[in-house]
């Protein structure tokens, strides 16, 4: 996890947004290879995407839950439970509120369409959250993160079981990655400002 920082550390912004925005793209793309050998008909996929009042009761109750949990849990415990090499921290202290919001869309699209949309629609919750925890690598290197992002893939799919829509899961990840992704920009200012001042 620290050599995996260290590499970030040394990419520029321009270079860690392209290889961001790769990753998402690649599996927007993996998704859609799949959903052309899944899925029946386009139909069968779409029909998981509805506007209802659900995105608000639930999306976004969900997400907002999901992130009060998770500040409440930095500020008990121990900075070390959260400490992913510093590869937030590089990802999000130099952006703007609108790149923050776009990248979090991005992400919230390609991985619901991917691990809900296409996989657990076929092949169920428990094989889909498993996956979704295996890409997000860089936590592995510690047994809290681990937890904690298998939870919450555990989460968003019975959201996506209970509500059988797809937009719903998206709002919930899109607002659980932009607050956490705001916080973190903060955090990671505030230790910038305090460096130069101990210079």
């Amino acid at each position: 996890m620290k050599k995996q920082g260290e590499i970030i550390q040394q990419l520029s912004k321009k270079q860690l947004t392209f290889h961001l925005y790769f990753t998402q793209v690649l599996l927007l793309t993996i998704a859609c290879v799949l959903g052309l050998f899944l899925f029946d008909t386009t139909s069968e996929f779409w029909d998981q995407i509805r506007f209802s009042p659900a995105i608000f009761t639930v999306g976004m109750t969900s997400g907002l839950l999901i992130v009060l949990i998770d500040m409440l849990l930095m500020k008990v415990l121990p900075a070390k439970y959260y400490d992913d090499g510093g590869v937030n921290a590089q990802i999000f202290t130099n952006r703007s509120m609108g790149e923050i919001a776009l990248l979090a869309m991005f992400i919230s699209v390609s991985e619901e369409v991917l691990f809900r949309g296409v996989l657990q629609f076929h092949f169920g919750l428990i094989i889909s959250s498993i996956i979704f925890a295996l890409i997000h690598f860089r936590y592995w290197a510690h047994w809290f993160l681990i937890i904690n992002i298998v939870l919450l893939s555990f989460w968003i799919g019975f959201i996506y079981e209970f509500t059988d829509n797809l937009l719903v899961t998206i709002i919930m990840h899109f607002v659980i990655d932009f607050l956490l992704g705001l916080h973190m920009r903060k955090n990671g200012r505030q230790r910038s400002k305090e460096g130069m001042s101990h210079e």
